[in-house]
């Protein structure tokens, strides 16, 4: 190899894979000592203004008119703007357009942005907000879902799976059991609120720094609010506090906010909302109310089962329809259902535009199934069967060679489920603790225990099959550092550190030669939002598919050097080798330097589209995922009889990821997935008033998991598993699926109150509050039961009594 100078050693140093260590997240140094820059943190121009809004005060009403006048005669105002002032599009949504940029004509929720406000100064804006005068004529909002249901107000069109004839294998069947079911929904509390900074560019062109899951739908909307081109809009984000899927569409508004504002003014203007003004304004986890009927047999095994979702949409679609689609997809969970019919629609409320959230509708369709797992389980033993939930659970799971496609005909394909449950139950030692959990609430009249296992299955993929692609781009400098952007955004998961290793193994390189650029539209086009637990899947893919193309390159240019065929060239330990002669070898640096001078491109476009065949709404059949992400988990609690106070004192998790990636960073994900979805089924409770206002609107009034709430005793594993040979690096997804595990801390709540009364049990809504703990253990003394085992209410008993 001319010019090259060759290393010959006796034997050549092994490379060290980067794929299945831990090392630390590529941001960690920066969250501890803060010096990781958030949107709020990136220096100021001198000609930056400060940017806000006018949120509506009514849930509902027409606007007869907005008096400016006196804030704009305020000193260090510098615009106003209102619908009438976009130039572009006044309507956005990601599926359906139908959410107004600014209130146009009418507000429909409290929180919605009305008037935009530049100023000098955050004192100016806040004088400024306070100045600006509404008129507007309240009418009556519709605040929950029966409301709507009785309105006939929906968002999208109704939708329908099924499979077998649910109904009549219900009213064969030996027992039969029926309810409504319904959960709240949950603020997604990111560190970072919602945040942007647009930059004014020549020639009209707009710079937006947003703190965004989604770039690409966030530089879509500004370029159409501002009636040009997307190619003059880029979208930057470098990292955020924390997404959760709050920041996949809802990063919108705030962006074209601070980017009218700079496209009207010429300078740069920046907006980062205060914590109440985020809670009131932005979408939640959706509430859903959920009737279901099963059919069983003695030995708990569904014959028929039916579900009909409703959920509370807010005011404009967001993704809301999408949701409900994935809801509808999990309401099986991990269990056969041989005759089954699925039912959803989306409800319009006057409450900002419910959206992503970690699970994306999965949580709420596992829990109903989840609860009803319970319910059978306590109908058998009050007719003296004596079984356990989890003996429910494991003879209705699915089946590995039959009894193994979905009601939407996907089959499952890799199933570990039952393996996963019964390695669990035995490592967590589930059955003996059973036992003394039922005999102490046999005996202690102060406190209640409860236990509860649950097993977890949740597919992989946007359900949205175009978003299914991801595109990557690697620069290889001539010293041997890499450079990597991809269209995923980091916002805490640890994307950008796994990317990372995934790079430096497929050049042989240690990943401090590796780094990960600032997410931006100009680099990366027509991305899919970082979020459906699918970052690393289709970033990392594309990523290792530009390495690749890099690799043959250099492979073909050294082999004629090494006198070898492409093949015979190896990339391990920072060098390149023949590997037939692997004394023979040269650094890694030295090689590009050498390429670089003989005009090999050492930069590289990859690109990945995830192979699955896709979902069809027209049939409600199809198969949606590319795989599933498995596993179960066990929860103990502990009840304060007279105030309702839980305590959760163990949590057991056994999850199947695969090959992973960074087991640091997944243990994180697992760990931190389980605590939030506990805090959804727990504390976590969003109270508004009858105007529709939120009243738990900070920190303060809203009780997300403290560090003194996570288990004492919390046992988090990975069951092996080596399967997964079509995704990268053979791993699976770990952002979504752990916080469904943490429905089994319900569940033991609802195992803990059966022990009183099963009234008690049926009573019991989500979340489990301490409140909503005493409620049950109220009606539980309360009348008795009528005979259908679901108390007095009109909407349950339409279900028919159980048998």
């Amino acid at each position: 190899m001319s010019g090259a100078r060759f290393h010959p050693v006796a034997e050549p140093q092994a490379h060290v894979p980067s794929v299945g260590r831990t090392i630390p997240h590529d941001s960690g140094v920066g969250h501890v000592t803060g010096s990781a820059a958030y949107i709020a943190d990136l220096p100021r121009r001198s000609d930056e203004v400060v940017v806000g809004f006018v949120p509506s005060p009514v849930a509902s009403g027409r606007i007869r008119g907005v008096d400016l006048s006196a804030a704009r005669a305020l000193r260090g105002v510098v615009d106003l703007v209102t619908a009438v002032d976009l130039p572009g599009a006044r309507i956005w949504g990601p599926i359906i357009h139908d959410e107004p940029i600014l209130a146009d004509g009418e507000v429909l929720y409290v929180g919605q942005p009305v008037v935009v406000i530049a100023a000098e100064t955050q004192a100016a804006l806040d004088e400024a907000r306070r100045l600006v005068r509404l008129d507007i004529e309240a009418t009556e909002p519709i605040l929950t879902i029966e409301r709507a249901i009785e309105l006939g107000r929906f968002l999208g069109p109704a939708r329908r799976i099924a499979r077998g004839d649910a109904a009549a294998a219900i009213g064969a069947a030996p027992h039969r059991l029926a309810g409504v079911f319904h959960n709240l929904g949950q603020e997604h509390l990111y560190l970072e609120p919602q945040a942007a900074v647009a930059i004014p560019g020549e020639g009209g062109q707009i710079v937006v720094h947003s703190s965004t899951q989604g770039p690409t739908e966030t530089q879509h909307v500004v370029a159409e609010a501002l009636g040009i081109g997307m190619h003059e809009v880029v979208c930057v984000c470098k990292r955020m506090g924390g997404g959760f899927g709050g920041k996949e569409t809802q990063a919108v508004l705030p962006a074209v906010m601070a980017a009218l504002v700079a496209k009207r003014t010429g300078r740069a203007a920046r907006i980062v909302y205060v914590r109440e003004d985020d809670m009131a304004s932005t979408g939640k986890r959706h509430a859903y109310r959920t009737a279901w009927e099963v059919g069983f047999d003695d030995e708990g095994r569904i014959l028929g089962y039916r579900i009909e979702f409703h959920s509370a949409g807010g005011a404009a679609a967001d993704l809301s329809t999408s949701i409900m689609e994935r809801s509808m997809f999990h309401v099986d969970n991990a269990y056969w259902l041989p005759h089954v019919e699925i039912r959803g629609r989306v409800c319009f409320t006057n409450i900002s535009p419910a959206t992503a959230f970690r699970g994306f509708g999965g949580p709420q369709g596992m829990a109903v199934t989840e609860s009803v797992m319970q319910e059978i389980a306590t109908h058998l033993r009050g007719r003296g069967k004596p079984l356990a939930t989890i003996d429910v659970q494991r003879r209705n799971l699915y089946g590995i060679h039959d009894r193994n496609v979905t009601p939407y005909g996907q089959v499952v394909k890799g199933n570990h489920l039952a393996a996963i449950l019964d390695t669990l139950r035995v490592r967590s030692d589930f059955d003996r603790r059973l036992a003394e959990v039922e005999a102490a609430n046999a005996r202690d009249p102060l406190v209640l225990r409860g236990l509860a296992m649950m097993p977890v299955k949740f597919g992989i993929s946007f359900t949205a099959k175009f978003l299914n692609q991801g595109n990557a781009l690697v620069n290889v400098y001539e010293d041997g550092t890499v450079q990597v952007s991809t269209g995923g955004t980091e916002m805490g998961q640890g994307l950008n550190t796994k990317i990372r290793q995934l790079v430096a193994d497929e050049f042989g390189l240690p990943p401090e030669q590796v780094v990960l650029m600032p997410t931006s539209t100009e680099k990366n086009c027509n991305t899919s939002p970082t979020a459906a637990s699918a970052g690393t899947d289709l970033n990392g893919a594309a990523a290792v598919n530009a390495c690749r193309a890099i690799k043959s390159r250099i492979a073909e240019w050294a082999a004629t050097r090494f006198t070898a065929a492409a093949e015979q060239v190896g990339f391990a330990g920072g060098w390149v080798y023949d590997i037939r002669r692997p004394d023979q070898r040269i650094a890694f640096g030295e090689l590009c330097h050498l390429a670089r001078r003989d005009r090999v491109d050492l930069g590289a476009r990859g690109f990945y589209a995830t192979p699955i065949a896709g979902f069809d709404v027209t049939t409600g059949q199809g198969s949606p995922f590319f795989y599933y992400t498995q596993g179960a988990a066990a929860a103990e609690v502990q009840i304060d009889r007279f105030t309702g106070d839980l305590v959760v004192t163990r949590a057991d998790v056994l999850i199947d990821i695969g090959r992973s990636i960074n087991p640091g960073v997944d243990r994180g994900q697992v760990i931190g997935g389980f605590v939030q979805g506990m805090g959804w089924v727990t504390g976590e409770c969003l109270v508004y008033d009858d105007k529709g206002r939120l009243l738990s609107d900070s920190p303060t009034t809203y009780k997300i998991p403290a560090a003194s709430d996570v288990p004492a005793d919390f046992r988090c594993e990975f069951f092996p598993n080596d399967d997964n040979v079509e995704n990268v690096a053979r791993s699976k997804a770990v952002g979504e699926p752990p916080l469904m595990h943490a429905i089994c801390v319900w569940s033991a709540v609802k195992h803990a109150l059966s022990s009183v009364s099963p009234a008690a049990a049926r009573r019991l809504c989500l979340p489990a509050t301490n409140e909503e703990i005493l409620r049950a253990l109220h009606a539980a003394a309360g009348p008795a039961d009528d005979g259908t085992g679901w108390g007095h209410s009109a909407e349950m008993r339409a279900w028919g009594p159980a048998r």
